[in-house]
């Protein structure tokens, strides 16, 4: 059997294995055990996540005054049925098939907020209805609005069923021209809203320009800023579409969150979570609008989910820079099996912000198609913070415009590498223990960059059974030490497999190179 039939073979056992776990996740409790399949593999110990479970009590939000009219406010009745069902011990709150308008949603404790089929609900765009509050966003303690799902000190809690949560993130998010069409760009002007005087970005209001030419360079300018001022700017806040923080036992679990005004999923410094045949659609053209932020989570299961995103599709992160340090959550025991992402700026990530660390990840059997990077690990100096034990394998890609896989230590900064060398500290990001094993990618620009910094070399990444067709380049390597690349394929113009320099403790396929520290270039041949 050819390591083609062998790959083919074991993603189909994976598959049916998988299928029969994720059928653990009905509420059948005599299948706990094909659930705990999913660790028994892992190439680290994860306690198996535990599924919320609630009483057999439900209501409907209609007996709570609810009207399915799409233009009627539903927020008082939902939020009320979601109290009632928390006072009584928990439960089931149905959301019933119809249109519903509604404001900020608060789920409670031991509550299952259950969306039945063709259950539409819409998230109103008038701002006046979310509150600023205090909050973190990409990493930073800061204000936005409150959140159109959210959840704080929550414990046993669920979103379930067939129903879709749109964020009306339209009316919230700014657009730049170069993302549209002539045609879209000029019906986004007359819709309403404010241009820029460079004619290039699109904001909701004028406050949001305001605030955008406020902030500009800086977001240290935000403590300048009044509370009543920013209740004219309010719709610069974005909120992401779900907050849940510092919660335990939650699961998400088929239904679909659509348009964020900002990030769409971001589970905050939380424990046990799942999420299970989720779907995730935010516009390709959608400023910060990843998919799915995990930040300083512990004992996380992401399986079955579709992701469709205008920035990073499924994230971890840990805080970012001295806010990330003193946090000191780091995010681990994290298993991403079996997802799919059609768009996104990478379709797995890890960073920029993980100043608290990120640890003991699996992730397996998951396709991207289309996503600007496949594999995607980011930070620079000044985040601090250590991701390790990262363990990849069986993830096929297409279309890929840049990197099939990045690991870089330069992310979003001007400093070149050729700068005085910083001394090692709390500041100093690391990345090591990374293993990444059969990667089928067709059409990259790049089939891997590795980027190390001199006082901080990316440490022990092996890197087997990868092919990559149609790349413009070969991978590239720069400050690592300990690199380890077996059985890898790299279709080039030049036939070039690998550049590397800077790098220590090198072995390709099984040859132990040594040291190489002036560029050198190593073709197939």
């Amino acid at each position: 059997m050819n390591r083609f039939l062998k790959k083919d073979f074991r993603v189909m056992l994976v598959g049916l294995l998988l299928l029969a776990s994720c059928q653990a996740y009905s509420d059948s409790e005599d299948k706990t055990i094909e659930m705990e399949d999913l660790y028994k593999d892992l190439p680290f110990s994860m306690p198996a996540i535990e599924r919320p479970v609630f009483p057999d009590y439900q209501v409907n939000i209609c007996d709570f005054g609810a009207k399915s009219s799409g233009v009627t406010l539903n927020t008082e009745a939902i939020n009320n049925a979601i109290k009632a069902v928390h006072d009584k011990g928990g439960g089931k709150v149905v959301i019933p098939e119809g249109l519903w308008l509604t404001g900020p949603i608060v789920l409670q404790s031991n509550v299952n907020l259950h969306a039945e089929k063709n259950a539409l609900i819409v998230f109103s765009s008038d701002t006046s209805l979310y509150p600023i509050i205090t909050t973190s966003f990409e990493g930073l303690d800061v204000k936005r609005c409150q959140s159109p799902i959210s959840a704080m000190n929550a414990e046993n809690i669920a979103i379930t069923g067939y129903g879709v949560f749109d964020g009306a993130g339209d009316r919230w998010r700014p657009v730049k021209k170069d993302k549209m069409t002539d045609r879209q760009w000029k019906n986004l002007v007359n819709s309403g809203g404010k241009v820029d005087e460079n004619g290039k970005v699109w904001y909701p209001n004028e406050g949001a320009l305001k605030a955008s030419v406020l902030m500009a360079g800086s977001e240290d300018k935000r403590t300048e800023i009044t509370s009543e001022e920013w209740e004219d700017m309010k719709s610069w806040l974005r909120p992401v579409l779900l907050s849940i923080v510092k919660s335990k036992k939650i699961l998400l679990e088929g239904v679909t969150f659509k348009n964020s005004p900002s990030w769409c999923l971001h589970p905050l410094s939380c424990e046990s979570l799942i999420l299970n045949d989720v779907k995730v659609f935010n516009p390709w053209y959608s400023q910060n609008g990843d998919a799915l932020d995990v930040e300083s989570c512990k004992n996380v299961l992401i399986a079955n989910c579709f992701f469709d995103a205008g920035d990073d599709a499924i994230c971890l992160k840990s805080g970012k820079d001295e806010d990330g340090r003193r946090r000191g959550e780091p995010c681990e025991n994290v298993i991403v099996r079996n997802n799919t992402v059609l768009h996104g700026h990478g379709g797995f990530v890890i960073g920029s912000e993980m100043s608290g660390g990120v640890k003991n990840v699996y992730v397996s059997e998951c396709s991207f198609i289309g996503t600007d990077v496949g594999l995607r690990f980011k930070s620079a100096r000044g985040r601090g913070g250590v991701v390790e034990n990262i363990y990849i394998n069986n993830i096929n890609m297409i279309d890929i415009p840049n990197d099939a896989l990045i690991a870089d230590l330069y992310y979003a900064v001007k400093s070149a590498p050729g700068e005085p060398v910083p001394s090692v500290s709390e500041e100093t990001p690391a990345f090591r223990n990374i293993y990444i094993s059969d990667v089928f990618c067709r059409g990259a620009g790049r089939a891997a960059y590795l980027n190390g910094l001199p006082e901080m070399p990316i440490e022990n990444i092996s890197i087997k059974n990868m092919v990559v067709t149609g790349a413009k380049e070969g991978i590239v390597v720069n400050k690592v030490a300990k690199l380890n690349i077996e059985n890898v394929e790299i279709d080039t113009p030049d036939q070039s497999m690998i550049q590397i320099e800077n790098t220590t403790d090198i072995t390709i396929n099984g040859k132990e190179l040594g040291t190489i520290s002036e560029k050198r270039l190593l073709t197939k041949n």
